[in-house]
Formats: structure tokens, C-alpha cells, sequence
């Protein structure tokens, strides 16, 4: 996790939001590899393990060294190779996943998501996450966040993961977009991207037929995809 995330988390439990708490154990850069996360309200504490925060408490087995060795090196927050993108495990014959990368690319969505400029943060909701290394090729300079991602997404300088089953374990109005995959577009889970994202910002849906939360515009729906505008 990019240790500039820290001020944008909140504890999943439904109290008020207030800023965590960070002990760090190992650092790779700004990158945090292991430590806690306390919250100063409930007293709750989440341990970071090989770099993903987890917020629910089950842990994701941690990537090989050879799959590992594949990312950026620290420091490259900025600078990622499209190619890395095609490096990633493939996803099983049928996987609803699988077929949504191979609708969505990377150039479609950065058009959708009609960010300008360097800075802050994008969020990719489950399946999502696997657009970060081709995004970040496109827009350098933007953190993405993974929430709940595939087992075989791992860590990057440019993509921090979170793991928790309640909500988006984010501070509301933060990220400039938010792109849910297929395996998490229900009505919790759209509810938590618009509460995320921040005013007049993008949500993008990759199933055309989920039901948008309240107060995000439809802009377009078609192929697979569901774009809105929150108001």
C-alpha cells in the first residue's frame, strides 16, 4: 500500500469516519509491505500483509517471487510498461472476468473515465483491478486503488490494495473515478463507488444491465459498460 493512502482510509466499522493510525514494519519505497493500521475510535486494528490491507481479516496468499519480480520497480509510480499487463495469470476458461477484459481495454476506459491531468486517486472494485497496469500506462501520475481484487492482481507502485467485504474501506468524496468489475456490480457495492467518488466525477460499470445508485447520472450503457456521472 502507498503510504499517501493512509489519510484516505476509514475503518469498515459504521461509526464516523476519522483517519487511521499507521505502524509500519517493512518498506519497499513509499510502498508499505507489512504493518497495522489501528483505528483511534473502535480500537480496531488491521494488519498489512505483503503490501494488501486487510480490512476483513482473511488474508490473500502472497504472489511467487517470479510473478512478483514482474511489476514495477519502487519508485516507478509514474511510469508503467502496457506490455506488463499481458504478465498477469490468465483467468479460467468462461470467467466472467476474463471476459470482460477482453471487452474492455484500457484505451476505452480512459476515455470513459475523462480524467485530464495528473493526481489523486481511481478506484477498481473487484475484477476491476486487473485495468490497473494498462491504465497506469495512460495516465501517468494517478494512484489507483484496488478493492477486493483477483487473486492473481498483486501490489504495484501504482496500484495499492485493500480487502474487505463490507465496504470500500475509503473516506467519502476521494477518488476522481470509480470502475466496478462484473463480479462486484450490486447494489452495495455501486452504493460504496458513489459514496467514494467525488462530486461530478465518473462511475463506470462493467455490465450495462446493473442498477445505478442514486444520484449518479446515466451518461451511456451499451457493450458491456455503464456510465455515469455523480450529481
Amino acid at each position: 500500500m502507498h503510504i499517501e493512502l493512509t489519510e484516505m482510509l476509514r475503518c469498515p466499522e459504521p461509526h464516523e469516519e476519522g483517519f487511521l493510525v499507521m505502524s509500519t514494519g517493512e518498506m519497499l519505497g513509499r510502498m508499505v509491505r507489512s504493518g497495522i493500521l489501528g483505528c483511534p475510535i473502535c480500537r480496531r486494528e488491521f494488519p498489512i500483509v505483503h503490501g494488501v490491507v486487510e480490512f476483513s481479516g482473511a488474508r490473500r496468499e502472497a504472489a511467487p517471487p517470479a510473478a512478483a519480480a514482474q511489476g514495477a520497480a519502487p519508485g516507478e509510480r509514474d511510469a508503467v510498461s502496457p506490455s506488463a499487463a499481458a504478465q498477469r495469470a490468465p483467468a479460467a476458461p468462461g470467467d466472467t472476468a476474463s471476459r470482460s477484459r477482453a471487452a474492455v481495454d484500457a484505451p476505452t476506459l480512459q476515455a470513459l473515465l475523462d480524467l485530464s491531468g495528473p493526481g489523486g486517486y481511481v478506484v477498481l472494485v473487484g475484477s476491476a483491478a486487473r485495468h490497473a497496469v494498462g491504465l497506469a500506462a495512460l495516465m501517468g501520475g494517478i494512484h489507483f486503488v484496488g478493492v477486493n481484487p483477483p487473486s492473481d492482481v498483486e501490489e504495484l507502485p501504482i496500484l495499492s490494495l485493500l480487502c474487505c467485504e463490507t465496504k470500500i474501506p475509503l473516506r467519502a468524496a476521494v477518488a476522481r473515478s470509480v470502475v466496478v468489475g462484473p463480479d462486484r456490480a450490486t447494489a452495495l457495492w455501486l452504493a460504496e463507488a458513489r459514496r467514494v467518488l467525488l462530486r461530478g466525477r465518473r462511475l463506470v460499470i462493467e455490465d450495462d444491465r446493473a442498477t445505478p445508485p442514486e444520484g449518479v447520472t446515466r451518461l451511456a450503457a451499451g457493450e458491456g459498460l455503464w456510465v455515469g456521472e455523480k450529481q
